[in-house]
C-alpha cells in the first residue's frame, strides 16, 4: 500500500514525467486522502477536462479514498510551520501516510527531505 499526493495522482492523468511509476503504485494498491482527492477533483474540473472519466478510471485501480481523522487533523495541524509551503492538503497527506505507516509518493520537489516521502519523477 503507498499514499499518493494529488501532484502525483495528476501526473498519472495528465501523461506527465512520472505517470508510469504512477501507473505502478496503483496497480499495486494505493489510497488517497480526501482532501488530496478534492484538490484532484478541483484541477480537473478547472481545465474542462472530464471529471467522471478521469474518476472512473482512477477507481478502476480500486484506488482507496482514506477520510480525514481528527488525529490526522491534529497531526497536520502540528507539521505546520510559517514559510514552509505545504499547504494543509499536503500536511493532511503526510499526516495520514504516517497513520497508515506507508510510504507517500508525490510530485512536489520540496518534500524529497521528508522521512517517508518519495518523489515520483
Amino acid at each position: 500500500m503507498n499514499v499518493l499526493d494529488d501532484s502525483a495522482l495528476l501526473a498519472y492523468l495528465q501523461g506527465e514525467a512520472g505517470h508510469e511509476r504512477v501507473r505502478q503504485l496503483l496497480l499495486d494498491g494505493a489510497t488517497c486522502g480526501a482532501a488530496n482527492w478534492a484538490e484532484v477533483a478541483q484541477k480537473v474540473q478547472a481545465t474542462g477536462a472530464d471529471w467522471q472519466l478521469a474518476r472512473s478510471l482512477l477507481f478502476s485501480y480500486s484506488l482507496a479514498v482514506e477520510p480525514v481523522t481528527a488525529d490526522d487533523a491534529e497531526r497536520a495541524a502540528a507539521m505546520w510551520r510559517a514559510g514552509e509551503g505545504l499547504s494543509l492538503a499536503d500536511r493532511l497527506c503526510l499526516a495520514l501516510g504516517d497513520r497508515l505507516d506507508v510510504p507517500v509518493w508525490t510530485a512536489d520537489v520540496q518534500w524529497k527531505e521528508r522521512p517517508g516521502v518519495s518523489l515520483i519523477r
